[in-house]
């Protein structure tokens, strides 16, 4: 059989770190899996004189030094810019790389696999096998609840890293920023969400997002703050979002729950500056309509 036949008959049910030990045994150079934070998650045991490959496999993550050598050398621009595969050359790496994004089922990028050109130089044909490996991992973990769950706790993480201001190095971050722009539109509108105080606070916001999620499924959500923090989209800057939740305004009503929503922006690098704006909203709505049934209130109002 053909290297792509034999990438084609791997069994999906078998485990991940099977699947890289069998790719490696067809593609002869050594392969990693990692998630979206740099987090090691298999890898062929083969020793390499490739330094990143060594940090990777003995720390199990990149320090921050190797992500802006990444940023530097633009890495970390063409993997975030690659629909699916990329090749990484630089005369400061000791060999070439080839990338592959890995997806769950909501389609966001939850892992990266990388193959170091250590053993044997790549060919046109291996590339085309280590795209077909990528997507036969991708049908592995695609309907797995781990990946499920940390495709959406991953917008909560750089949600509230945004918020808090802690990302600095837009070049570093690019690709974290990027998965949270896949499946936006070009305007961005956030939400503030309250309910009402009890003992249970935390938990009631977790249960209450939940509901959301279901309801509004192109939504991203995060908890920050004591507020569940919801980001939407539109693709243009006169997106009604009262209107789109004024359809739920019994859903509200009967939970007890409270919205403010921003103006609308253009880049999740302003998030801060748009969520004080929800919070705004909904402190003044709530200031002035006290005894009213509105549950929705807009910054522009």
């Amino acid at each position: 059989m053909s290297k792509l036949e034999q990438i084609k008959a791997l069994r999906k049910d078998k485990d991940i770190q099977f699947l890289l030990d069998a790719a490696y045994e067809i593609l002869l150079n050594p392969i990693a899996m990692f998630d979206t934070n740099y987090s090691l998650l298999a890898y062929t045991d083969v020793k390499t004189d490739d330094p990143i490959w060594n940090e990777l496999v003995s720390t199990g993550t990149f320090c921050l030094e190797t992500q802006k050598f990444f940023a530097n050398e633009y890495f970390t621009y063409y993997v975030t810019n690659a629909d699916k595969i990329v090749v990484l050359k630089s005369d400061e790496l000791k060999y070439d790389r080839v990338l592959a994004h890995v997806f769950n089922r909501d389609k966001i990028k939850v892992a990266l696999l990388v193959m170091v050109e250590c053993n044997t130089p790549f060919t046109t044909d291996d590339l085309v096998v280590f795209s077909a490996f990528a997507d036969k991992l991708t049908a592995k973990i695609r309907n797995d609840e781990h990946f499920t769950a940390y495709g959406r706790s991953y917008h909560d993480t750089y949600f509230v890293k945004l918020l808090d201001g802690e990302i600095k190095d837009t070049r570093i971050y690019s690709p974290h920023i990027q998965i949270l722009y896949d499946g936006f539109n070009s305007y961005l509108y956030v939400g503030v969400i309250t309910v009402k105080q009890s003992d249970t606070q935390q938990g009631r916001l977790e249960y209450i997002r939940g509901l959301l999620a279901e309801k509004y499924k192109s939504f991203k959500f995060a908890i920050y703050s004591g507020f569940i923090v919801m980001v939407m989209s539109s693709k243009n800057n006169n997106f009604n979002a009262k209107s789109v939740l004024g359809k739920f305004d019994e859903f509200f009503a009967q939970n007890d729950i409270l919205a403010g929503i921003s103006s609308s922006f253009e880049s999740l690098y302003e998030l801060r500056m748009y969520y004080d704006e929800a919070v705004m909203a909904l402190k003044n709505g709530i200031d002035s309509d006290s005894d009213s049934d509105k549950h929705v209130f807009m910054y522009d109002d």
